[in-house]
């Protein structure tokens, strides 16, 4: 019986270089000169801290842009709270989702039993779902549905078996 499974990864060494390739770009910017503006990696949390909002949007959106180049889908970046730090700085935490939620899972369960073709059948495995059917159009069918939702994370599918 043919069967995939849909995950939610990231690639942890592409957000390290992206990181990386961010922070030589403000290191060598005019508009970051004087700033002290940094950007730091630890673990899948990313840290940004600037002298003020706007060079903060500015700081986004250059590691937006790098992470979009080196494949990282930024549905998967969840942007906390501006807060205020010492000196008259902010700063601002941006954290990397990895793996599927229970309510996730549920939402996507759902979105398969109701848009997904007959013969079609779904269940969760720890991080990620598992859909086995009984054809492999079914399946590609269910692939292409979960691609047309936006459900607020990145989906990859993969191990696919005939």
């Amino acid at each position: 019986m043919p069967s995939f499974d849909v995950v939610s990864e990231v690639d942890a060494q592409e957000v390290r270089n992206a990181v990386d390739q961010a922070q030589r770009e403000i290191a060598n910017r005019f508009d970051f000169k004087n700033t002290n503006s940094t950007i730091e990696l630890n673990d899948l949390a990313i840290t940004m801290h600037t002298v003020s909002e706007d060079r903060l949007d500015a700081l986004r959106t250059v590691l937006e842009e790098k992470l979009v180049k080196r494949g990282v889908s930024l549905k998967g970046v969840d942007y906390g709270d501006v807060q205020e730090a010492t000196q008259n700085t902010v700063r601002q935490v941006a954290t990397i989702k990895v793996g599927i939620g229970s309510d996730k899972a549920k939402e996507i369960n759902k979105l398969i039993k109701a848009k997904g073709p007959k013969g079609v059948s779904s269940s969760n495995q720890g991080d990620s779902i598992r859909v086995t059917g009984k054809k492999r159009d079914a399946l590609q069918e269910v692939i292409s549905v979960l691609k047309a939702e936006d459900l607020g994370i990145p989906l990859q599918f993969q191990n696919f078996r005939d």
